[in-house]
């Protein structure tokens, strides 16, 4: 909605915009895993999730400054964040699981990765909705739009925060 309502892009510039994350995902995703490998979940997990507030922060004000090139500096900022933290993530879960339960337990982590994002995009899409404070989104001002998009991600930031205070504090125990 932001990509084509308060920045007026067509369809196939929207498209090809929203790939960005993706390419930079699938470009970030070994490199997470041997940074991971190198210097240990633990930090990586803090590191990856410092990022991902950056980013979410980013793209909660850069778009409104600097229009379509805030919005793909903001993206990659927070991509090769979440690819660092699912790498370590996922290696931390792993670590502390037996040789028999790995494929089990590998599974959980597809799955539980697959209802967040699931989860997370209902959420998220109801945050924007109620931001942007209109009955039909597909009508709403460009402004609204940009509005919703702004405490989208702010309130994202506020959540990933959460998330890193939380790592922080495990962290520290061991």
């Amino acid at each position: 909605f932001y990509l084509s309502r308060a920045l007026g892009l067509g369809e196939a510039l929207t498209g090809a915009v929203m790939s960005i994350g993706p390419v930079v995902s699938a470009l970030c995703g070994v490199v997470s895993g041997r940074i991971v490998d190198r210097l240990g979940a633990g930090r990586m997990i803090i590191a990856g999730l410092a990022m991902m507030v950056v980013g979410c922060l980013a793209l909660s004000m850069l778009p409104g400054l600097f229009g379509l090139a805030g919005y793909t500096a903001a993206i990659v900022l927070l991509t090769p964040g979440y690819q660092l933290f699912q790498a370590a993530n996922n290696t931390a879960v792993m670590l502390d699981v037996g040789e028999r339960e790995r494929g089990v337990v590998s599974a959980m982590l597809s799955l539980s990765r697959n209802l967040g994002l699931v989860t997370g995009a209902a959420a998220m899409g109801a945050v924007f909705a109620f931001a942007v404070g209109a009955r039909d989104i597909g009508r709403a001002a460009p402004e609204a739009v940009a509005s919703g998009m702004r405490v989208t991600f702010a309130v994202a930031a506020g959540l990933v925060v959460v998330a890193l205070l939380i790592a922080v504090g495990r962290w520290r125990k061991r």
